[in-house]
């Protein structure tokens, strides 16, 4: 059975006259009747009742069009989705970002590319700096949220922002007011990012302490900033995080400190590859520059 046979039989179908059909179908009708009798040999059913006045389909033959009209509405989807895969606005476009980026302006990224590209199938994934180069390198997401320094061929870099650092502790158990008190905490302990999971944040962390005159005692080890915070909350250390994260919780019973003395920054990047020239991926990176303004 070959796809023709289908059309070929969903004209007569709708016309019921092999004449109008032939027509239609822009063949002569001897080789029209010949294809529908195969159709119907190959199926061994009846699909119509011909007589000199008008053409019927039978019960199978009724049956046979709604499942064909069915296929043929399928493969038009089929045929559109493929079309717009290749167009690069739809399929499966994939996210990943580190844990110490507000997630509410995740959200509003995927909002609005679904808005813009509501067949496409978004992912999120919440993955370390290093895991996500590595991950874009080999094309297995398209698109990363990262603190840099990036060292790649492969990948194309966009600075979305610059962010300080802040002090976080448990109100009810650390007692400080200023960044200028900061070297009253060295006897305290520390809860760190873990150094294999983000090596350079780890070191620049270290920096920090140094600057202030002290090296950390690290206790606990995490490798989500919400972890982190929630550690520092239930009074197990103190740490120092990034001031975006202080900028966006509400929690009494956490405090920060901005560390204005020191002048370091991490720099929160947008990678992607440099073979990527995507409507999706552009859509993206400039929605996320516009709202760092």
């Amino acid at each position: 059975m070959e796809l023709r046979h289908l059309k070929y039989f969903l004209a007569v179908a709708e016309e019921l006259n092999f004449t109008k059909a032939s027509e239609k179908l822009f063949i002569s009708q001897p080789p029209l009747s010949r294809q529908i009798a195969e159709l119907e040999e190959e199926l061994q059913a009846k699909l119509f009742i011909r007589n000199n006045k008008k053409v019927e389909l039978t019960e199978a033959g009724k049956y046979f069009k709604e499942e064909v009209t069915a296929l043929f509405q399928h493969l038009e989807r089929i045929a559109v989705k493929t079309k717009k895969i290749a167009e690069n606005v739809s399929g499966e476009f994939r996210i990943a970002y580190i844990s110490s980026i507000y997630s509410s302006v995740i959200s509003d990224l995927i909002k609005h590319l679904k808005a813009q590209f509501p067949y496409v199938n978004f992912k999120l994934f919440e993955v370390s700096t290093t895991k996500q180069i590595a991950a874009l390198e080999k094309g297995k997401i398209e698109m990363g949220i990262i603190r840099s320094p990036i060292h790649s061929p492969k990948i194309k870099s966009h600075l979305w922002f610059k962010d300080g650092f802040s002090l976080v502790y448990n109100k009810n158990t650390v007692q400080i007011r200023s960044e200028n008190e900061i070297l009253k905490l060295k006897d305290e302990t520390f809860v760190f990012f873990n150094k294999d999971y983000a090596p350079h944040y780890h070191e620049v962390l270290l920096e920090l302490c140094a600057f202030y005159g002290f090296t950390p005692k690290i206790i606990h080890e995490a490798n989500n900033i919400n972890s982190i915070v929630q550690l520092v909350k239930n009074g197990l250390g103190i740490s120092i995080v990034p001031s975006n994260i202080a900028k966006n919780n509400q929690d009494l019973e956490v405090g920060f400190i901005e560390l204005k003395k020191v002048n370091l920054f991490t720099n929160v990047s947008l990678i992607t590859s440099k073979d990527d020239y995507s409507e999706i991926t552009q859509s993206a990176v400039e929605f996320l520059l516009s709202q760092s303004r």
